[in-house]
């Protein structure tokens, strides 16, 4: 857990009774703490040569509010600039399919579709089947997807002459038996196409019921997947597309037409295998269907990481082509997870929520706006020779309404006629539906579990290509290994920083030091801002130059928080006991603050494939930028300190800003991957799979960057860890062993094990002020204060 305030005190609840109180060898007898003795100053004037700081608000919330805007204009950007992405060749069916499948293969990227479906056959499960009047017949199936996955749920086979298979997605809160007898929205009508001479498979969804920890089941199983590569969609059109395979595998004519149908989840599901693949032959995607801008408002298992650079609904829809594809503009499902009376998303920045899952809602587009989405699908393909693709808008009122039922039949097999008949069935296998839906639960977080045991080893062949023969050897081949984890892990936004426009004013003075607050533009809207901290003793002119230490906060932690504010006793005030021992520090506020707000912002930016840190760095190359420029300052020793989330920020922002000579991570180092993705029962204690904070997932660690591999982007330079036994973020086994592949690196295969040290703590989830303070006088080559 990363809460300075709540975190730690669950953790020495559990742990013993530790004081948080600094350590007082750090004071000098009768000396009194930095919070008794720093006072505002008496004047604002600002840090020489730079503009006056004089804005009264809440620079913190100033800068969320403008990270905000920024991002959605990015959001907006993307759906302008997305079609530079494509080249469509329109001469043939033939040479489109070819032109479209890189996006095809990015979109299988995206949804972690990168294990192949193993072959096999349905399997009758449950009780005997049902026959319904003579006229088809129930089966209760599974089938094989993967080697440890399977789909599972029910095959109507009608008696008589079958004019084609169909595969019908139900919403994610219906069961299989909602398909075949319900008449709510988007309810029975695979009944009818059994009745009209189709053979019908309806899989099983997740569902959006709550778990015991409050969260959707859906959001539930995403979150480990995510961070291993895969999304709980993709696993589902896997378990489409081999639903496909053995409906073609066990018909008894080749040329027998397949088709998929689905509303609401299911239409999205449908619209990405209809677009994955080629075997089906018609489409109809209801309930779902739209412009995909607002990606950041849905639940938490749509999350798909950079869909947005390439892939709106049109862009998806025009995948399908030259096949058919119906879009019904009707009815949509309602769902909505911590939202208010009126719709919108429950946005908490003042306490953590009872429901601990990301709020998310269902977008219902207006008529209109399905339309223009239709239009743009349309324009992509009109073109394609020798006739234009079967591409239908159907407007209706209803969820897979008639009308499209119709449409939809008699694009397999124009010889098909709609049964008129639809009545209530009681189904035997409604009694198996509710354990149906927990097997498959059961089964996919089984499969995140297995690949979380896989990941080690596949980090392994990731970083097969760094050499470390050689100091030369290694720096140059990790290179771009730091391209990687800047572009495709953390997200790079590519604009040119803005000019500075430093603005300060004198903040607090102590008997030692004297603090600045300082706003500086980034980007624009976006800003970063921060508290320089300066040793009163220090002379400003440029005659002496000396070190920085950056000393980043934890989550929800704000500046001052780590200059001297009492009741934030983890921090130690370390910004002002650095001071005092002749550092310059420089406390930055990262964009991890105001709950939801904050946490919105991730899933803002990763739905264009950035990140928060793809903030983080620029503020952060900007302020170092700036520090370089002060007189007083020694460019070469700039160094990054951070604890918590600061820990989790030094090793993700030093690694692509090379003005930091060093870094050190304090309370948070780890096997941040188990930490992120188990889900077993002693492993809860410490996961993040269950709690509360949903933005902490970021898109496949597990198959690239763990604490080890981060830390060998900041390597050659000096690395730190201070670990608290007591810390309730991980055990301490879990720590030793992440870190013991950090010392391999430096020590046994490079030969510079001076730059690394690990510290171990008989204390909690705090600063320790001791060996990371003896680590930046050596490393940064300052001399420890005389006692």
């Amino acid at each position: 857990m990363k809460r300075l305030n709540l975190s730690c005190i669950l953790a020495l609840s559990l742990l013993g009774s530790l004081s948080l109180q600094p350590n007082q060898n750090q004071l000098a007898a009768g000396e009194a703490p930095p919070w008794a003795v720093l006072k505002p100053a008496m004047d604002q004037s600002p840090l020489p040569g730079t503009q006056p700081l004089t804005d009264q608000a809440d620079l913190s919330a100033k800068m969320i509010d403008g990270i905000d805007r920024f991002l959605l204009k990015q959001i907006a950007l993307a759906a302008e600039n997305r079609s530079h992405a494509w080249q469509r060749d329109l001469s043939s069916p033939a040479a489109y399919a070819k032109s479209v499948m890189p996006q095809k293969q990015e979109l299988m990227r995206m949804l972690g579709i990168s294990d192949p479906v193993i072959s096999g056959r349905f399997s009758y499960v449950g009780s005997a089947p049902q026959s319904v009047e003579n006229q088809f017949t129930i089966y209760e199936v599974t089938w094989p997807v993967l080697d440890d996955l399977s789909g599972a749920g029910l095959l109507l086979v009608p008696t008589g002459k079958i004019h084609g298979d169909v595969v019908a997605v139900p919403e994610a809160d219906q069961t299989p038996e909602t398909l075949v007898s319900s008449d709510q929205p988007g309810g029975n009508y695979a009944q009818q196409l059994a009745r009209s001479g189709f053979r019908v498979l309806i899989p099983t969804l997740i569902n959006r019921d709550l778990n015991k920890w409050n969260l959707s089941q859906r959001e539930w199983l995403h979150r480990p997947a995510f961070e291993l590569g895969r999304t709980l969609a993709g696993y589902e059109v896997q378990k489409i597309m081999a639903g496909v395979q053995q409906l073609k595998q066990s018909s008894d004519d080749p040329a027998r037409p397949i088709g998929i149908v689905g509303w609401g989840e299911g239409g999205r599901l449908a619209l990405y295998a209809a677009a994955l693949d080629p075997d089906i032959d018609a489409t109809a995607v209801c309930g779902y269907f739209g412009p995909r801008e607002q990606l950041w408002q849905e639940p938490a298992d749509r999350n798909v990481f950079g869909q947005l650079n390439l892939l709106g609904d049109a862009e998806i829809a025009s995948l399908v082509a030259p096949r058919t594809l119906i879009i019904e503009n009707g009815a949509y499902p309602r769902y909505g997870y911590r939202t208010t009376a009126d719709g919108k998303l429950e946005v908490i920045d003042d306490h953590y929520p009872k429901l601990k899952g990301k709020p998310g809602k269902l977008l219902v587009p207006d008529k209109e706006e399905v339309r223009q989405e239709f239009t743009q699908a349309q324009e992509f393909v009109s073109g394609l020779k020798p006739e234009a693709p079967n591409l239908a808008l159907i407007e209706t009122e209803d969820a897979v309404s008639s009308k499209t039922r119709k449409a939809f039949i008699t694009s397999l097999d124009p010889e098909a006629t709609l049964a008129t008949t639809v009545k209530p069935l009681k189904l035997k296998s409604t009694a198996h539906a509710v354990a149906r839906h927990a097997a498959q639960l059961a089964e996919i977080e089984r499969h995140n579990q297995r690949l979380l045991q896989l990941a080690y080893e596949s980090r392994i062949e990731f970083m097969k290509n760094l050499k470390t023969g050689s100091l030369p050897e290694f720096e140059k081949t990790v290179e771009p290994y730091r391209e990687i984890f800047k572009k495709d892990v953390v997200g790079e936004f590519a604009l040119k920083l803005l000019p500075a426009n430093t603005r300060t004013r004198k903040y607090q003075e102590g008997p030692k030091t004297v603090s600045y607050q300082v706003e500086m533009d980034v980007f624009p809207d976006v800003t970063a801002y921060g508290i320089l901290t300066l040793p009163k003793d220090m002379k400003l002119d440029g005659s002496e130059k000396r070190p920085v230490v950056v000393t980043q906060h934890g989550l929800e932690g704000r500046p001052r928080h780590t200059v001297g504010e009492e009741k934030y006793r983890a921090y130690k005030s370390f910004s002002t006991h650095l001071a005092e021992r002749g550092f310059i520090t420089f406390a930055p506020q990262n964009p991890y603050i105001l709950f939801d707000r904050f946490r919105t912002l991730q899933f803002k930016s990763q739905s264009i494939g950035r990140t928060l840190f793809s903030i983080a760095v620029p503020q952060h190359q900007q302020l170092t930028d700036w520090l370089k420029t002060l007189p007083f300052v020694d460019g070469k020793r700039i160094s990054f300190y951070g604890i918590s989330y600061g820990g989790k920020s030094a090793m993700r922002i030093p690694p692509l800003v090379d003005n930091y000579a060093l870094s050190i991570c304090s309370a948070d180092f780890g096997e941040w991957v188990w930490k992120n993705a188990a889900t077993d029962q002693r492993s809860l204690r410490y996961s993040y799979a269950n709690k509360g904070e949903y933005e902490i997932f970021e898109w496949n660690l597990g198959g690239t960057f763990n604490y080890a591999e981060m830390a060998a982007l900041i390597c050659p330079r000096p690395f730190m860890v201070e670990r608290g036994h007591f810390d309730g973020v991980e055990p301490d086994d879990r720590v030793a062993q992440e870190y013991a592949k950090v010392r391999f690196l430096y020590q046994a295969q490079l030969g510079i094990g001076n730059r690394t040290t690990i510290e171990w703590i008989k204390g909690p989830h705090a600063i320790h002020e001791q060996g990371a303070y003896d680590f930046l006088h050596q490393h940064l080559n300052w001399p420890v204060p005389a006692e």
